[in-house]
């Protein structure tokens, strides 16, 4: 059973308007991406049934990095949809049984199979946008600064291709574990994330019983945790980020956001963070905000 806190990281992703009429987007379920472990891993595609702009945006559909195909936000797609954009709503591998690191390999997997197909969906595999709320701006975040460069030697035409994106947009993110909510806080599924242990569960194989065993060394854990704390990560290469974030929250401070955008100002990359006053992790107060959304990815993927 899903706790109260991630049930609530859930319930983020309830930000937007409730889809009306049958006019809406052309929905492609169920495509898959990748593979790993037996396992399918897919997304859903979202198209406009007119005036596609030739931008397509990713959304992440983690929260908690918990992702499913209940929590897919058909309806708030709508936004992007209607101003042309096509959506690709990416579920990955889910906690409990997939940490951290390697929910980001689903993103990379995701981002080049996009850019693989791009033809397909009639996109411009340079022009893509990534959004996202709570675990979901996270890994956002993450694809907007540590993109993989694609290996021109390999077999699968989808690993030739880079992850980089062109733009984030994002809500509440988190993007240092190792300064949570203030400096030395180490939030490694403990404190304010403690009903959020599974995706710290880092793993490796032991070379004398094959077995997976979590890292218990507090060092190593913590090393791990920097590889995956997106604020590490800026460059001048960094994609141009958006974050809405309100500064009530008690499960991701706004001091994430802050940090972030200091480093993403240090580099000159063009960012802005949207505070709403007196907001928590979600809610009511965020309802309009994917309009904003929408216009910082038309100010950043349709120019030319």
């Amino acid at each position: 059973m899903l706790s109260r806190s991630l049930l609530a990281a859930l319930a983020a992703l309830a930000l937007v308007p409730t889809a009306r009429g049958q006019d809406g987007p052309v929905r492609t379920e169920d495509v898959i991406y990748g593979r790993k472990y037996g396992l399918a891993m897919t997304m859903d595609v979202f198209a406009p049934k007119d005036k596609a702009n030739g931008r397509g945006v990713i959304w992440c559909v983690s929260g908690g990095w918990f992702s499913s195909k209940e929590t897919v936000p058909a309806a708030g797609v709508r936004v992007f949809t209607d101003r042309g954009y096509t959506v690709f709503a990416v579920i990955h591998g889910s906690q409990p049984k997939f940490t951290i690191p390697e929910v980001l390999d689903d993103m990379h997997r995701a981002v080049r199979f996009i850019k693989a197909n791009a033809k397909k969906y009639n996109v411009d595999p340079d022009k893509l946008g990534i959004a996202g709320a709570s675990a979901g701006g996270h890994l956002s975040l993450m694809q907007g600064c540590v993109p993989k460069e694609g290996n021109p030697k390999a077999q699968d035409f989808v690993e030739r291709q880079s992850s980089k994106v062109a733009a984030v947009a994002c809500f509440f993110p988190p993007t240092d574990f190792l300064n949570y909510g203030k400096e030395g806080n180490v939030a490694l599924g403990e404190g304010t994330l403690k009903n959020f242990r599974p995706p710290f569960d880092f793993w490796e194989r032991d070379e004398e019983t094959n077995k997976l065993v979590v890292i218990a060394d507090r060092e190593r854990r913590k090393a791990i945790a920097k590889q995956v704390s997106p604020v590490y990560h800026v460059t001048k290469n960094s994609a141009p980020a958006l974050i809405v974030h309100g500064d009530a929250d008690t499960l991701v401070p706004i001091q994430q956001a802050e940090l972030i955008i200091a480093k993403l100002n240090e580099n000159k990359v063009p960012c802005v963070l949207d505070v709403r006053k007196g907001a928590g992790h979600g809610g009511p107060a965020f309802a309009n905000d994917l309009k904003g959304f929408t216009d910082w990815f038309d100010k950043h993927l349709l120019s030319k």
